[in-house]
């Protein structure tokens, strides 16, 4: 008997600094992208597109959003 495969679509729609909504829900969808079983989707609305945005330059005390993008994006699909 197969495995049926679960289809996870994560919304972003927080910018990436000033609070870690947005890092955190990316961090989430790394996560499940990496289990066999799961299809990852995130989708960036509203002030999340900024996550997607390229040469960032991080805030002391953020995590840089644009490299958590970069690495969903290989293991799963991002939309904007």
């Amino acid at each position: 008997m197969s495995e049926e495969q679960s289809r996870i679509l994560v919304i972003i729609n927080d910018g990436p600094y000033g609070n870690e909504r947005a890092y955190n829900g990316l961090r989430l969808a790394m996560a499940l992208a990496k289990r066999p079983q799961a299809a990852v989707q995130a989708f960036l609305i509203g002030d999340g597109v900024g996550c997607a945005g390229r040469g960032q330059k991080t805030p002391d005390g953020y995590y840089n959003v644009e490299r958590k993008i970069r690495s969903l994006a290989r293991r799963g699909a991002v939309a904007v």
